[in-house]
């Protein structure tokens, strides 16, 4: 892999290009694809990012990938052995499948696509939350030809996201915490830092992985686990609130356009969101991983 191709340097995208930066033998090259204005004309603190970047000998290649056609894709990704896509689904439906083009056409020798998530093939197609069934068909494309090495990494949910106000499962404020369809449900959660460790891990790995799915994990933890962490690290009893599967159904057809009621009738079905420790990476080669409690502790109770 003499050159890598990172897609975004968001907060996915960031911690995995320092990570790389870390792990990468001496002749391999590790660029990041930008927004022309974001590497001319970048926000203050995006500046001094920039310039960790360059410190760390990563180059920067300007690019859009939402005004850009696939063909001037297939020409920015033919250079490049190894693309890793960062870009989520905030840059816009039909992106993913549009970046899988690109570098099929591009006959890129190996890629990582936008699938640090949840595990899609167990969820399905007609998911509450449609976006998931696009990338189905990029496991499709992938699936479908020989001729591109790719390398699926299955994250879970952003740890941060459990505990985000909007997302509703734990609100500090109120000392409530909610579980998705079921006490005994499960969510599978690992922190950006820790998926950018892993992503270096697995792409560096010795035998070569190829053509399959990878599972990562800072921790798997009921909502009732969940629930007792709260009070634990608080030192408050906290109130406990099912949502139902039903229920919380019943709002969607109400409001069709809420996105965050789409991601939560997913995790309270339950089914694709959850793994057993010890079929991930990182148990498997015994990698330290940060769990949900330490997460807690440094970003949350630290700052009260």
């Amino acid at each position: 892999m003499p050159s890598i191709l990172v897609l975004g340097a968001g907060e996915l995208g960031s911690p995995i290009l320092t990570s790389l930066a870390a792990k990468r033998p001496s002749t391999t090259t590790l660029t990041v694809l930008l927004r022309p204005q974001t590497i001319s004309n970048p926000r203050k603190g995006k500046a001094a990012e920039l310039d960790g970047f360059r410190a760390l000998g990563i180059s920067f290649l300007p690019g859009d990938i939402a005004t850009s056609p696939i063909s001037d894709l297939v020409a920015l990704f033919k250079p490049y052995d190894l693309i890793i896509s960062c870009l989520g689904f905030a840059s816009g439906p039909g992106s993913q499948v549009k970046i899988c083009t690109a570098v099929l056409e591009a006959g890129v020798s190996r890629f990582v696509p936008w699938q640090f998530g949840v595990d899609y093939d167990v969820i399905g197609r007609g998911s509450a939350q449609t976006l998931f069934d696009e990338l189905l068909d990029v496991r499709d494309l992938l699936r479908a030809q020989d001729a591109t090495e790719w390398v699926i990494i299955s994250t879970g949910m952003f740890t941060s996201f459990l505990f985000e106000p909007a997302f509703g499962v734990v609100d500090l404020s109120a000392g409530i915490v909610r579980g998705l369809g079921g006490w005994e449900n499960r969510v599978t959660v690992t922190t950006p830092r820790d998926i950018g460790k892993l992503t270096a891990e697995i792409v560096f790995a010795e035998p070569r992985i190829r053509n399959q799915v990878v599972y990562t994990a800072g921790e798997t933890i009921s909502y009732g686990e969940l629930a007792g962490l709260v009070e634990s690290v608080t030192g408050k009893d906290v109130k406990r609130e099912e949502w139902g599967v039903e229920a919380m159904k019943a709002r969607l057809v109400e409001d069709p356009g809420d996105v965050l009621q789409r991601y939560r009738v997913v995790f309270a079905e339950g089914k694709g969101v959850s793994w057993d420790m010890e079929q991930t990476f990182n148990a498997q080669k015994q990698i330290e991983t940060e769990g949900v409690r330490s997460w807690v502790l440094e970003n949350i109770i630290k700052g009260v």
